[in-house]
């Protein structure tokens, strides 16, 4: 396996492939021929104090970790302990692959230049990508972050229509630009003194479990879709027409939320009606992640097919790069503006020879099957933990994309923020990373790298089982197994109808291709 190569620096070094942590561990970490001083990790705080900005927060601010090396799914500090990553859907085939340093590397050592010039990464890396894609989305826009691509759609929707009016969804996050901070009620609403932009409306979060229409409901998705009809008809009333409607595939920050099968196509029917356009934004959940499909729009059906597509974060593993992909009249439309489009960055042959690598390894490494069966084995290990633990209100997800929203009462929905918090920093003290996030802070996030394996899942439920049982003991909290069987009834109606749709229909190759996987060494 690749774990046992050289795998974050140019110069050749030994990782730590046998396993150990501790001095065993610290000793090999500093055979690395290091580029850059060695600091005490509290001089590395001190000085993050004095010259870093301190709206940028820090994971475990009152004892953060200082990471120094990565593979596969591991982190090791300066001390040589390892962690496991739950959480870094960036390194999406696993912390310094070989392979992606590689293809990086060489091609640095070659050229690196704009992409006014001509070069083949770029056409081949646009020809491999699109292939993924259904045939309408046949235009490549390179950029450098998954911010840097969502403002960029949002030009694309505004030349296209010739309207303003953007739709977004309750407790979304799209990027940390100013044209997205608008667009994204995660980050406005924690401005207290923040008047929201006129040309800004916001949705309901196709949320079934905690949102407007739950999955007691007869047609959540049309009913989700109805309040977006809603809005486009006061848009309309005003006198205005929609330029576009944007969300996330599948909610990320927003609490794993899973949109019900068949919203997206009633959204799109009521958007194009009123003169806009679909963007989906895909920065947080492609390339594989959901396992079933290589796109989370995907899940929605083969009948749905979004007008812009948004990635960023895993594309790259870790190197900065995104793109934006649309429909060859969106992009005509937007030439036609008469201003020319160039960045510096974007498309430049080292990013897209990273691209391509990134790609062959999920395809070699059958990394989206993988992701399909450990997320499945992951999902029914912590199903098994819903019935001992009362705090468990919902398990929901796709994949390698799974959230456990925690609540301390289960008809009331009762937010456990504090409990969620306790999990993460118990957690982080066995040596696991894990955060919480959604409009609560009370939903745990799996979202770990493509390579995270069933012992993985067995370890990160073993603790949380633990865990969970000491709070409840200490709350006083038990099981309501009426309750249980109610949600459960609840559940598998909302999972037929999924299935019904096609979201859930793949083939079994992966899943049986990755039985096979022996655990990656470290």
């Amino acid at each position: 396996m690749w774990w046992t190569l050289p795998c974050a620096r140019v110069t050749p070094y030994r990782c730590i492939s046998d396993g150990t942590d501790g001095p065993r561990a610290f000793s090999l970490l500093h055979e690395i021929n290091m580029s850059v001083e060695e600091l005490e990790k509290k001089k590395t705080i001190d000085l993050r104090k004095k010259y870093i900005g301190p709206s940028c927060k820090i994971f475990f601010s009152h004892d953060p970790i200082k990471i120094v090396q990565a593979k596969g799914q591991y982190m090791y500090d300066e001390k040589g302990q390892r962690y496991l990553d739950c959480i870094n859907n960036v390194a999406h085939v696993g912390h310094c692959h070989p392979e992606v340093v590689k293809a990086g590397a060489e091609q640095m050592g070659f050229l690196n230049t704009n992409t006014r010039f001509l070069h083949d990464n770029l056409v081949l890396y646009a020809q491999r990508l699109q292939a993924t894609l259904p045939d309408k989305l046949s235009v490549c826009y390179f950029v450098n972050s998954g911010s840097e691509a969502n403002d960029l759609a949002l030009r694309l929707a505004w030349h296209y229509t010739g309207n303003k009016d953007i739709i977004t969804l309750e407790n979304a996050y799209h990027g940390h630009v100013s044209s997205l901070i608008d667009i994204s009620p995660y980050k406005f609403h924690q401005l207290s003194d923040a008047e929201q932009n006129q040309f800004v409306h916001v949705a309901p979060s196709p949320d079934v479990y905690r949102g407007k229409y739950r999955t007691d409901h007869p047609d959540a998705a049309t009913a989700y879709a109805d309040d977006v009809k809603d809005i486009t008809d006061n848009v309309h009333k005003k006198g205005r027409k929609i330029a576009a409607f944007i969300a996330e595939s599948l909610q990320s920050c927003g609490g794993q939320v899973i949109p019900p099968a068949g919203y997206f196509q009633q959204v799109a029917e009521h958007v194009h009606k009123a003169g806009g356009v679909f963007i989906a934004d895909e920065v947080q959940v492609g390339f594989g992640r959901v396992g079933s499909h290589f796109w989370a729009f995907q899940l929605q059906g083969d009948d749905f097919v979004p007008d812009i597509v948004t990635m960023g974060k895993p594309i790259g593993n870790g190197h900065p790069m995104s793109c934006v992909v649309t429909t060859r009249e969106v992009a005509e439309a937007f030439m036609s503006s008469g201003m020319e489009y160039f960045n510096t960055f974007g498309g430049n042959p080292v990013s897209c020879a990273i691209g391509l690598a990134v790609l062959d390894v999920i395809e070699k490494e059958d990394l989206q099957g993988n992701a399909l069966h450990v997320g499945q084995y992951l999902i029914n290990l912590l199903e098994k933990q819903k019935e001992k633990h009362p705090l468990i209100g919902d398990i929901r997800g796709r994949g390698l994309f799974v959230g456990v929203e925690l609540v301390k009462d289960r008809e009331k929905l009762t937010p456990a923020t504090a409990e969620a918090q306790e999990v993460i920093y118990k957690l982080k003290e066995q040596h696991i990373l894990l955060s919480a996030d959604g409009p609560h802070r009370n939903v745990l996030k799996f979202k770990p790298p493509l390579c995270f394996t069933t012992e993985d899942a067995d370890l990160v439920v073993e603790k949380i089982d633990l865990i969970l049982k000491e709070l409840e003991e200490a709350l006083g909290l038990k099981v309501n197994n009426s309750l249980n069987t109610e949600n459960e009834k609840r559940r598998r109606k909302l999972s037929t109808d999924e299935k019904e749709h096609g979201g859930l229909n793949h083939s079994n190759k992966g899943v049986e291709q990755t039985k096979q996987r022996k655990r990656m060494k470290t």
